[in-house]
Order: structure tokens, then sequence, then C-alpha cells
């Protein structure tokens, strides 16, 4: 996977996050396609150079090229960059496994998600629907607009392939985005997923007008019950006290940027979810993660009370007040 050979690289997804790394991608020089699932939504963008919808104020180098059209962006594409909603994904992957795709690309999923039905981690889904190419995934306390504006931040490549992760590490790292490696894909993505659903109850926590203290709790616990099903699952407990465990946690629990927190936040100050979702441009993942966490929890016999109010707060209706009591009224036990 020489540079000179790797320089093509398509990019799915034109939310923040996609449209960041895409611009990160660009500035370095390389050839870039950067794909939206709207055609109209592509011309826009291709004519403004802004992403008003979810990146307002940057702008988009011109040699970004635009497209609505799969099969042109990911046509002889070296590295295939997946940031797509994580319920879509495998629909996007069913399409990319018709076009006549080089076996030789790189796929790495910047997607941060557990896809309902299937409880299955993106990799999983990726492996399922395109077989054993080569894949990455990246994950950590990345909110786009301060990596798109050139922040200092830091992110986690994980992969099995050695040779992989070295690679993409070497494409992505700048001098403002510094990228670490992992062999634990488990641990990286499963850190990335469900620190939303904490989020969401730290946004509740915001809305309910609680302090630190309750935030600390919701952190730390919260933590507790990632990695209990992380190491279920056979992820690495020290994943995620790293970048794309503790990291990506703190972050999204207390950015004013973070999607996640600010569902919750509403939720808290008593709105429904139907109500909050009328007007947001983009999905956030926390809230179909809460549903497949629960899930995995039960039929993992892993513990996760956070997460098990947190879905009851979503899908039945439960009062944030009433969660929040039932949480600090559990039977007593040793940390």
């Amino acid at each position: 996977m020489k540079k000179a050979l790797q320089t093509n690289i398509a990019v799915l997804g034109d939310g923040g996050w996609g449209t960041t790394l895409a611009i990160l991608l660009a500035n370095k020089g390389y050839h870039v396609r950067l794909w939206s699932a709207f055609k109209d939504y592509a011309s826009v963008l291709d004519r403004k150079r802004v992403n008003d919808k979810f990146l307002p104020g940057i702008k988009i180098p011109s040699n970004i090229a635009i497209t609505a059209d799969l099969q042109r962006a990911v046509l002889n594409a070296d590295c295939i960059v997946l940031a797509i909603p994580s319920q879509y994904i495998r629909s996007v992957l069913q399409k990319i496994k018709k076009i006549d795709q080089s076996k030789n690309s790189v796929y790495l999923s910047a997607t941060k998600g557990i896809e309902i039905g299937s409880l299955k981690r993106m990799s999983e889904v990726i492996h399922e629907e395109l077989g054993p190419v080569k894949l990455a995934v990246l994950s950590g306390p990345t909110i786009a607009h301060e990596v798109a504006v050139g922040i200092p931040s830091t992110a986690v490549i994980a992969s099995h392939s050695t040779a992989v992760r070295k690679r993409l590490q070497e494409i992505f790292t700048t001098g403002r985005f510094r990228i670490y490696t992992s062999d634990d894909v488990c641990g990286v993505e499963l850190g990335g997923s469900l620190k939303n659903v904490i989020a969401i109850a730290c946004g509740i926590s915001d809305g309910l007008g609680f302090g630190s203290n309750t935030k600390a709790a919701l952190l730390s616990r919260g933590l507790a019950e990632i990695a209990r099903l992380g190491a279920c699952q056979g992820a690495k407990i020290k994943t995620f006290s790293g970048i794309s465990g503790l990291g990506d946690l703190v972050t999204t629990c207390v950015s004013p940027y973070s999607r996640n927190r600010s569902v919750g936040e509403q939720i808290g100050k008593g709105k429904t979810y139907a109500q909050i979702r009328k007007h947001m441009q983009m999905v956030a993942e926390g809230v179909p993660t809460a549903r497949s966490a629960y899930a995995l929890s039960l039929k993992n016999k892993v513990e996760m009370p956070i997460t098990r109010e947190v879905f009851q707060v979503l899908y039945k209706g439960k009062s944030p007040v009433k969660a929040v009591k039932d949480l600090m009224t559990r039977r007593t036990k040793e940390e």
C-alpha cells in the first residue's frame, strides 16, 4: 500500500463528519470524492461549496469532487470511508456490491452505531455484505466542527491488519489531527457507539438542572457498563480507558456541539423525542443505539442500568424524573 498508489479516496456521507474528513484529506493532497445520498443536495454542495446544513461556515475545497452517483464515487477508490448513519450503512453496502469495485480497496468505517435487529457492529455488517475486504474503523473524541477548524484533536484507527492501520494512520494524521492505532476493533467500535447512549443520559441530567456531581456519576458508571458489555463481547478492557473510550465519552457528554447530549437535554426539559426529531438535520446515533445496546445487554445478561433507563425514556415514554429515581434507589452494591 504505497502512497503513490493510494491517492483516490471516496468519502460516503455528506454529514458533518463525512464532510470534515473529506476536507482534511483533500488538504493533504489526496484525490477526494464526497458522496451524498441526495442528488439535489449534492448539487447545492457543489455550487455553494459550504455544507450549511451539517457543517456551516466551513469552506469545501474546489478540488473535492461532489457527487450523488455512488458508482462514480467508489470506482477505482483506494480507500472508501463510510460516514453514513448506522441504520443505513447496510443498504449502501448492498449497492456497492453491485459495482465492479477493486478488491484492493481499503474500507474505513467512521460510523458509530450498532445495527438494530442484527445487533452487529459496523465492521461486522461490512464483512457480512462485502466479504473479507481490508477493513479498519475510526473513532474517538471528534466533534466535526472542532476538527474542521483545526482544533487539536485525536482519534484511533483500529484494524486486525497491522499494515492497514499503519497506512491509514499515515493518511489521516495531520499537525492538528493525531491518529493512534489499535488492534481492538471490537472495543473501539463499542466505545464509540455506546458512549452516545450515556451522552443522552448526561443531557437529560443537564435538562433537569442537575450539576457536576450527577454528570460525574453518569460518566463513571456509564463507562463501567460499557466496559462490562465490551468484555462480554471480547474487547480489551484497557481500550475503554483510552481515546475511543473515556476520551470520546467525556467529549460527547460535555460538548455543546454534541447532538446526543442536546437530545437528552431537550428531553430533560420536557420534550419528547418525536418533537425533537422534527427540527433535527442530523441523526443522533445514541437514539437507535439505545435500542440495540439494551437488546445486547439482555442477550448477554450484562447489567447496564443507565442504558436501560435511557431506552425506557426514549421508547417506552418513561418520565426522566422516574428514571433518575429508579437509578438512585436500586439495590446497594460495591463499586
